[in-house]
């Protein structure tokens, strides 16, 4: 007699195989220690009781859910979260941002080959022309209109010079505009204009007339030594006003500076919250001389999860060249099996008031795209209370992007907006940390997280679990209390420390043998929901039908089942027997 799980919940019922697996660990590749989870195969998953298993530890790769057995798994692996509207983006998250912005803007080429995160990334002819030659086209276009502009400010000084504004017996130097980068453009942004070029040529022409002053050579000193780098701005600006103004700039002075602003707006950003993550658009921006500045687009798409070529062509390139996989292992079914696959029952926005996103919930595939090209694909559900990040892969030319990093700040952005929608989606699940593994760390940096306690199911900051995993790779984070403790799973609470340490012993067993703690009775087993034959049935009611050996080999079973998905998911959830 086999055992399959399905769900009531949503209209149609699900299947699922539960068991215990033992493989290899991907994380720490060890020979002497094995990777242990429990496994439950799926068809069919409502995206409530999917978020109840998250709660409690669960992730799923296609239709197959896992849960590790923490207390004698290899590496153990804490659910991650944090709540969205906490998050506080560190420095480097912010550099992430900023640089995309620059590539965006076309002021930053891709590093070359030996600077990519990736060593065994090479960068194609037709990338390179995509991605780096728009500087070295955008310089040279800049250039004239630099030059343009030096000109034109050259002429109003020879102007103050014949008017008698300045001494004619003086060597003026010559004037240089230089382009504004864009990391300085939002600083000095006035309403919906952009700074994007500036001279300071007031300060080296009062310098001069202040050493000519000195050596006595002038012929009105008092009225040379009034002059400040203010004045002589705002004379020049004077000056270059009587000509007439560039068509598509707006000229201003400040504090000495003469400031060239673009004349209309220039960056906008084309945010969907039904149908995509916040996405990147940039536009192109104007000169004197109606000269384009080449930026490039980027544009993200969120869709339903399926099959599509092209994303798995990218699939391929970023397992073989980042993952070092062999090709004969990223074939078509296993990639559909992982990434495409999903059990769960598609929730569509409705009309009637109902807390649904305007994408509703499910599985999804968001691109991200550069001026057309496919360079990332995240792999996100969309839950009642949280986005769950799955997976991301990417195109290995794009690595110096930090693309993981970016895709990142865009989901948190992604729960912020669509929380006016639907008030219980505040959170963001980043999947797994382990705290054993380096290369997992880096979730952690998302800031303020927390992790779920792998015995009592309670949210634990990572700033009080951090100095309990520093000591060993499994523990009870929630060896630690406040005075009031709300319900588990759902609480996202400050714990303080206990002044009660529990016993090693008891610290390292197993959720699955520590009923006492997890308020769990493992032998409360009546009302376990079943299918048998196409009839819905409690366990009480197989009792008076089966023999007392397949009893016991059902009651042992159903002990587990019931341990690692819980109380109220074990009787409302249909475990099917065939």
């Amino acid at each position: 007699m086999s055992s399959k799980a399905s769900s009531s919940r949503g209209g149609e019922s699900i299947v699922a195989d539960c068991g215990r697996n033992t493989s290899t660990c991907g994380y720490c590749k060890s020979p002497t220690s094995s990777s242990i989870s429990h496994g439950l195969w799926t068809e069919r998953l409502t995206v409530h009781d999917y978020q109840a298993l998250l709660d409690r530890g669960w992730r799923r790769s296609g239709c197959y859910l896992y849960k590790p057995e923490m207390a004698k798994t290899c590496c153990p692996s804490y659910t991650i979260r944090l709540r969205a509207n906490d998050f506080v983006p560190s420095k480097e998250q912010q550099r992430v941002r900023r640089r995309l912005e620059r590539f965006l803007d076309g002021e930053l080429d891709l590093k070359p080959r030996e600077q990519t995160e990736d060593p065994d990334v090479e960068v194609s002819e037709p990338v390179r022309k995509l991605l780096g030659s728009s500087k070295r086209e955008q310089n040279n276009e800049v250039e004239p209109i630099l030059k343009d502009l030096s000109e034109q400010i050259d002429n109003a000084v020879q102007r103050c010079i014949q008017s008698g504004e300045f001494p004619s017996n003086i060597q003026i130097p010559k004037s240089s505009v230089k382009k504004v980068l864009s990391a300085k453009r939002k600083k000095l942004a006035e309403g919906s204009e952009e700074l994007l070029y500036t001279s300071n040529i007031a300060f080296p022409i009062v310098a001069t007339l202040k050493q000519t002053s000195q050596k006595g050579e002038g012929s009105n000193n008092a009225e040379e030594n009034r002059l400040s780098p203010e004045t002589v701005s705002e004379k020049l600006l004077s000056e270059i006003k009587k000509v007439g103004e560039f068509p598509s700039l707006a000229i201003k002075v400040c504090k000495g500076h003469i400031n060239f602003f673009s004349a209309t707006q220039v960056t906008s950003s084309e945010r969907d919250q039904g149908e995509s993550l916040p996405s990147a658009t940039t536009t192109t921006k104007s000169s004197s001389n109606n000269l384009q500045v080449r930026k490039k687009k980027l544009e993200i798409h969120l869709k339903r999860s399926s099959f599509d070529p092209e994303e798995y062509e990218l699939y391929k390139r970023y397992q073989l060249r980042v993952h070092n996989d062999e090709p004969e292992s990223i074939s078509k079914t296993s990639y559909k099996r992982f990434l495409v696959d999903t059990p769960l029952i598609e929730v569509l926005p409705s009309s009637d008031g109902d807390e649904v996103p305007p994408c509703g919930f499910g599985s999804y595939h968001q691109q991200y795209r550069v001026d057309g090209r496919l360079i990332a694909v995240g792999v996100i559900d969309v839950l009642p209370k949280c986005l769950s990040s799955k997976y991301l892969f990417w195109d290995p030319e794009f690595a110096s992007l930090s693309l993981g990093n970016y895709s990142a700040l865009q989901e948190i952005d992604w729960v912020k907006q669509n929380q006016a929608r639907c008030s219980a989606l505040e959170y963001y699940y980043l999947g797994y940390y382990i705290h054993s593994c380096n290369k997992m760390r880096y979730k952690a940096a998302y800031r303020p997280s927390e992790l779920l306690c792998p015995l009592r199911f309670q949210w634990v900051p990572f700033e009080v679990a951090k100095p309990l995993l520093d000591k060993k790779p499994y523990s009870v984070l929630s060896d630690f209390t406040k005075a009031s403790l709300s319900p588990a799973p759902q609480a996202s609470e400050t714990l303080v420390k206990s002044t009660r340490e529990r016993e090693d012993m008891e610290m390292n067993n197993s959720d699955e043998d520590s009923d006492s703690d997890s308020g769990v009775d493992g032998n409360d087993i009546a009302n376990i929901l079943i299918s048998l034959n196409g009839a819905r049935l409690r366990y009480k009611d197989l009792l008076r039908i089966m023999n007392m050996r397949v009893r016991k080999q059902m009651e042992s079973m159903f002990i587990s089942y019931r341990k690692v998905v819980g109380a109220e998911l074990s009787e409302r959830m249909v475990y099917e027997l065939q």
